[in-house]
């Protein structure tokens, strides 16, 4: 989409809308290009599957559940460096 600044200051709106639909909309003054308006994908790739509908967000936070492995795994290492330390 091209647009004039003076057509610009009267339907800001309208090129707003273009953009954010992923239009670029060309702002030219005398007929000439100087600048460009682009919409941003600032959202990331959650939000935008939430919005869609295709998913929904948990009802409430969740703890990280911590395997008896994993600290299994901690204490071995942290003795191996204190022995190592030594």
């Amino acid at each position: 989409m091209e647009i004039s600044v003076t057509e610009l200051r009267a339907g800001l709106r309208k090129a707003i809308d273009a953009a954010k639909d992923g239009e670029d909309v060309v702002i030219t003054e005398r007929g000439l290009p100087v600048a460009r308006l682009t919409g941003i994908e600032s959202t990331t790739l959650l939000t935008k599957l939430e919005a869609e509908g295709l998913i929904t967000p948990p009802a409430e936070a969740r703890a990280v559940p911590r395997l008896p492995q994993a600290e299994a795994a901690k204490d071995a290492l942290s003795s191996l460096l204190g022995r190592m330390r030594r």
